[in-house]
C-alpha cells in the first residue's frame, strides 16, 4: 500500500499488526502544542507521534520557509530512533484532511521508503466510527535506518528559479491566497509567477475523504492543460499542503511531480524575487 488506506482496512490490519507502523501527525499551525496534546488524549492503538515542527521540519533561518525540510541524515536518524524497518508498512494520519499526514508520507518516499500510506479521513473519521483508541505510548527499539534521499522528488529554490518559465507550478493554497487578496500567515501576499491554482481541499469529498482516482485525474489534467506530470512542481505556503496535491496526483496515476519545500514562505522572503497578484 503506497497511497491510501481506509479506516475499515486499517481496523482489519490491527488484528494482526505485524510489520505495521503508524504515525499520528496531527498539528495546528496556530497552536503548535495541540497535536501532541491530542495524541496524548487518545490515538490509534500502536501509533507514535510525529511532530511537524520538531520531527518533520528542519531549522528555520527566516529565509528558508516556515517548514523547511530537515537534512536527509537528520530525518533518517529520527526514523531509526522510531524503530522503523525498511520492510514496514507505514500508515500516516492526522485529524482528517490529510495535509499533515501527506507531509510524512512524502518525506518517507523522499528517503526511499515507498510502503507508506495515508489514512483516508484521518483520526476524525476513525473516531467518528467508534473505533479503538489508546493512550498508551509505544517504546520502539532504535536502530540505524538505511534511507537515502531521492533528489528527483524535490524542487529546491534554485531549481524553481531555473525552471520558472518552463515548469508547471501548482499552488495548493486557498484561491484568495493564490490571487493575493489575503495572506493570513506569511508577510507578503501573492503567488509565484506562472503558477496555477489547485486548492488541496478540492482533492476531498464533502465527507472529508479523497475523491476517486478518475475524478482527481480529470481535475488535475484540466488544470495542467496537457503538461506532463514530471514537469509539475507542487508548492503551498510552507511545503505541507503541497504534499497533499502530490499524494492526490499519485492516486490519480499522475506520477513524477516534485514538491518545493520552501514554497511561498521561502519565495516571498526575498523582495527581489518576482511575485504575481490578481488584484
Amino acid at each position: 500500500m503506497n497511497t491510501l488506506i481506509s479506516t475499515e482496512e486499517l481496523a482489519e490490519r490491527l488484528q494482526n499488526p505485524i510489520a505495521l507502523r503508524m504515525f499520528d501527525c496531527r498539528h495546528d499551525l496556530a497552536n503548535l502544542a495541540l497535536g501532541e496534546q491530542q495524541y496524548g488524549e487518545g490515538h490509534v492503538p500502536g501509533a507514535q507521534f510525529a511532530h511537524m515542527e520538531r520531527d518533520l521540519s528542519g531549522p528555520k533561518t527566516g529565509k528558508n520557509g516556515r517548514h523547511p525540510l530537515p537534512e536527509p541524515k537528520v530525518f533518517v536518524t529520527w526514523l531509526g530512533k522510531q524503530g522503523l524497518q525498511p520492510t514496514d508498512q507505514v500508515v500516516c494520519y492526522d485529524g482528517g484532511p490529510g495535509a499533515m499526514a501527506s507531509r510524512l508520507w512524502w518525506m518517507l518516499r523522499w528517503v526511499g521508503h515507498p510502503t507508506a500510506t495515508v489514512l483516508d479521513g484521518g483520526f476524525g473519521k476513525w473516531q467518528k466510527e467508534g473505533r479503538a483508541v489508546s493512550k498508551e505510548v509505544s517504546q520502539p527499539t532504535a536502530w540505524t535506518y538505511p534511507g537515502r534521499a531521492q533528489t528527483s522528488m524535490v524542487a529546491y529554490l534554485s531549481h524553481v528559479e531555473k525552471k520558472l518559465k518552463r515548469a508547471a507550478l501548482l499552488d495548493a493554497r486557498a484561491p484568495a491566497r493564490y490571487r493575493g487578496e489575503q495572506e493570513p500567515i506569511d508577510p507578503v501576499a501573492g503567488r509565484i509567477p506562472g503558477a496555477k491554482n489547485r486548492f488541496n481541499n478540492d482533492n476531498l469529498t464533502a465527507e472529508g475523504t479523497f475523491k476517486p482516482a478518475e475524478a482527481l485525474r480529470a481535475e488535475f489534467e484540466a488544470v495542467l492543460g496537457g503538461r506532463n506530470p514530471t514537469e509539475v512542481i507542487n508548492y503551498c505556503g510552507s511545503g505541507v499542503s503541497a504534499c497533499h496535491n502530490a499524494l492526490a496526483m499519485e492516486i490519480a496515476g499522475l506520477r513524477g511531480s516534485r514538491v518545493y519545500p520552501g514554497s511561498w514562505s521561502e519565495w516571498s522572503a526575498d523582495p527581489s524575487r518576482p511575485i504575481s497578484r490578481s488584484v
